[in-house]
């Protein structure tokens, strides 16, 4: 085992995946709710292990040489971000929204294609995790995948404590308006994505 490998793989991938986006204010808005948390931990976890084998592979010079490709998925996840966007925004400036949300709760199913939406159909990660982080993966030389492991270990970390952290938030999120702000906060940085995604 390389260890330094290793250790730099946990700072670089934790670099990449702290920063605010769709995918993390929803795992910390399922965490708040505490509906499904282990199931939208996993599935972020997972998906990061396979895009980040996937940059360690190589992959990152066939995006690169697929351009195509890179703009259908810009397409459908602005598309999808915009629609998730218009609907926080809902919740956050109609209380009888967000009061449906709180009492109803989402399905497995639902939440699930969520997530694997917010994940996949992002843009960001393919750039980000499979053509940037391979390449740093790729100066590692033959500890390459040492790194990989690193960088899935910090994901696994980061979104275990993001979803599982988030109870410490619960008694601040016990007013509705909290959650309005919440809503509305993620309806401005999901549809900014979006407006990004397409300029």
């Amino acid at each position: 085992m390389d260890l330094l490998a290793a250790l730099s793989g946990v700072g670089f991938g934790l670099s990449l995946i702290v920063a605010i986006g769709a995918q993390n204010a929803f795992v910390l808005r399922q965490g708040l709710r505490g509906e499904h948390v282990g199931m939208v931990v996993a599935v972020c976890a997972v998906s990061d292990a396979a895009l980040i084998a996937l940059g360690v592979a190589g992959a990152g010079a066939l995006l690169d040489g697929a351009p195509e490709a890179v703009d259908a998925v810009k397409l459908a996840g602005a598309a999808f971000l915009l629609g998730y966007a218009v609907l926080a925004a809902r919740r956050a400036w109609r209380p009888g929204a967000l009061h449906a949300a709180a009492s109803g709760g989402s399905g497995r199913g639902a939440v699930a294609a969520t997530v694997v939406a917010l994940t996949w159909l992002n843009p960001h990660v393919y750039l980000d995790t499979v053509v940037l982080l391979g390449s740093v993966a790729a100066a590692h030389g033959d500890a390459r995948w040492w790194f990989g492991v690193g960088a899935a270990t910090g994901s696994v970390l980061w979104f275990a404590g993001l979803g599982y952290g988030a109870r410490l938030l619960r008694k601040p999120f016990s007013r509705p308006a909290a959650w309005r702000a919440l809503d509305g906060a993620v309806a401005v940085v999901m549809g900014a994505i979006a407006i990004s995604l397409v300029a």
